[in-house]
């Protein structure tokens, strides 16, 4: 067995991040539609979480969850883009290759904008399902070429759907990636011994609104903002302690970008604008790029 049960075992380091603050926050916004399986699109299967789990049968096509899926492309993205702007905050937008091959310009737009552009995979799947490193490095490899192409930008950070293959650490430090994001077990970033060059940036689930397709999750809005609220503030009381700390909060253009669920992320902006400099909100590049200059 070679789970790390142990982490920082209680202490943690002495930093703080670049505005003086003990608490870091990410906002990170996935860009996946268009990369989600589909018959329609030439899979052997069609995703079956959306606004309701799919009744449609396997292997036919989906037209209504492709639908679901194409809103957070074709409205969803401009909520998040303007809100973004209004709020002045930088984000992460984790993109899949084929979703940006796909729409270049929403993936532009990201970038122009100021906010990073990470990899989520070739598709929206498990890198753990990947039989072999040759087709997983090979669905990096095309990826990265597609956000580069769009963007004019290469992307240094990782995060799939579910959970990391057994190689996948080794193909992203193989191609100089400054972090990987799948770890949902610390509130600090920290190295990996088996890959040192590659920083380890956890991310979280809890604080994501993916939640609101999960059946015991949200419902309204308010719930997320509530929630958010309550991770900050037992976050930011650690932090006054001395203790640096990062929060993660995730995002979906097809969920929050619904019109009845985007309170959910204006409502946490203006929770952190009311924070001041209590945290510092920045993309994950320079999360990651903060805690290896302050000796992490």
């Amino acid at each position: 067995m070679t789970r790390d049960l142990i982490g920082y075992g209680g202490r943690w380091p002495d930093l703080r991040w670049p505005n003086g603050a003990r608490l870091a926050v990410s906002l990170a916004v996935n860009l996946e539609e268009g990369a989600e399986q589909q018959v329609g699109d030439g899979d052997p299967v069609s995703e079956r979480l959306g606004e309701v789990l799919s009744v449609v049968a396997p292997g036919r096509r989906d037209r209504g969850q492709e639908q679901i899926f194409s809103y957070g492309t074709r409205a969803g993205i401009w909520r998040f883009l303007d809100a973004l702007e209004r709020h002045r905050m930088p984000a992460t937008f984790l993109m899949c290759g084929r979703a940006v091959e796909r729409a270049p310009a929403l993936a532009a737009a990201a970038v122009q904008a100021g906010h990073e552009a990470a990899l989520h995979g070739w598709l929206w799947r498990p890198h753990a399902d990947y039989a072999e490193a040759g087709a997983e490095a090979a669905d990096i490899d095309r990826a990265v070429v597609a956000i580069r192409a769009a963007t004019g930008t290469t992307p240094r950070g990782f995060f799939c759907r579910g959970a990391e293959s057994g190689w996948t650490r080794a193909l992203l430090a193989e191609r100089g990636f400054l972090y990987t994001s799948n770890a949902f077990d610390d509130d600090l970033p920290y190295r990996d011994p088996g890959h040192p060059g590659l920083l380890v940036l956890p991310y979280a689930l809890d604080s994501n609104d993916m939640k609101f397709f999960h059946p015991n999750g949200f419902v309204r809005a308010a719930e997320m903002v509530e929630y958010v609220g309550d991770a900050l503030a037992v976050l930011l009381t650690e932090a006054e302690r001395g203790r640096p700390r990062l929060l993660n909060i995730g995002y979906h253009l097809r969920i929050a970008g619904r019109p009845g669920r985007f309170r959910a992320f204006e409502g946490v902006l203006a929770l952190l604008q009311a924070c001041g400099d209590r945290v510092w909100v920045a993309r994950r590049d320079a999360i990651a790029e903060a805690f290896l200059a302050a000796g992490g």
